[in-house]
């Protein structure tokens, strides 16, 4: 009798582990069904914009990739460029597209033989006020089409680095997505991927591209300016320092621009010497390439557009002849 009971007892261990068993395969069945309705249930939601489902999973947002990373850094967040409308629906164009595809847009006055072109926003929102600047002079040209000569074609291109106004109006705002000063990316015969800092911008980390011309936006400006017979360019910027000739060294149809937008808007001229090293530039670039003279211009301050001193500009500009 007792060895009967002993091998009783063992089925019900045998039987018991059996069950052990499937109870386990159940759960991992289980497991692995809800894990894989998971990722359908991702999937569903990553789907195009075109099925009307929601991109939960899309990052709406990227950072600032420094060149030198600091512990006390915050990288800043992306948005949308401020948009500008002219009330009339007066529609620019585009020239390229900026790193964060962005259009950079281009307005266009006048039918003229003799084209002209400003540039504003090449620092983004760290002079956004260039901006600013550039929207008040659309507008007003809009308004009063006489400002501009019979002989002479006019274009604005508002706002070169849309990336970086729409990332913030301050120092965080001056380069483009890619990290990189796109007045320091033209490939001048001087340009250098970094420089010597003294007296130079220093409020964040910066590099001159990986070769000169390696940014869209600044390949977009070049693409426009080599198709196009440009008398005279003035890159706007802020803040004080005057107004800088293109060439290295100082081209003279550039020095008598220069001089001439320095008499009506009392900026400095000569500009003010801080010591600084400007390499790659879009004033330098153009002269190089067939531009009759170019400048940088810089406002007063970073708010004020200066706007009574830029019209008396504007008008010196469309009637200067290198």
């Amino acid at each position: 009798m007792a060895r009967r009971k002993k091998q009783s007892h063992g089925w019900v261990y045998v039987i018991w582990g059996i069950n052990g068993i499937g109870v386990l395969c159940l759960l991992a069945a289980g497991l692995f069904y809800f894990n894989k309705q998971g990722a359908s249930a991702a999937n569903a939601t990553l789907a195009t914009p075109t099925s009307g489902t929601i991109q939960k999973g899309v990052p709406t947002s990227y950072f600032l990739p420094t060149l030198t990373p600091h512990p006390l850094y915050t990288p800043p967040v992306f948005e949308t460029s401020t948009p500008f409308v002219l009330a009339n629906g007066l529609i620019p164009g585009a020239i390229g597209l900026s790193h964060g595809s962005h259009p950079i847009e281009l307005y266009t006055f006048g039918n003229g033989d003799r084209e002209y072109l400003i540039v504003a926003g090449i620092h983004g929102g760290s002079e956004w006020n260039t901006i600013q600047l550039a929207n008040e002079l659309i507008e007003y040209i809009n308004n009063n089409p006489e400002v501009i000569p019979a002989d002479v074609m006019l274009y604005v291109v508002r706002n070169m680095n849309p990336d970086g106004e729409a990332r913030d109006h301050n120092v965080d705002g001056r380069v483009n997505n890619n990290g990189v000063d796109l007045n320091r990316n033209f490939p001048t015969e001087n340009w250098a991927p970094d420089w010597d800092r003294n007296g130079c911008w220093i409020y964040r980390p910066t590099t001159g591209g990986a070769y000169g011309g390696s940014e869209p936006e600044t390949r977009s400006v070049m693409n426009f300016i080599t198709t196009h017979d440009i008398t005279a360019l003035v890159s706007y910027h802020s803040a004080a320092l005057g107004v800088f000739p293109g060439g290295v060294p100082w081209e003279e149809a550039s020095k008598r621009l220069a001089s001439t937008l320095a008499f009506v808007t009392k900026y400095p001229y000569p500009p003010v010497d801080t010591g600084c090293e400007y390499t790659g530039t879009l004033a330098d670039w153009a002269v190089e390439n067939a531009v009759g003279a170019a400048v940088d211009m810089e406002l007063t301050d970073h708010t004020n557009t200066d706007f009574d001193k830029n019209l008396r500009a504007l008008k010196a500009l469309l009637n200067f002849i290198p």
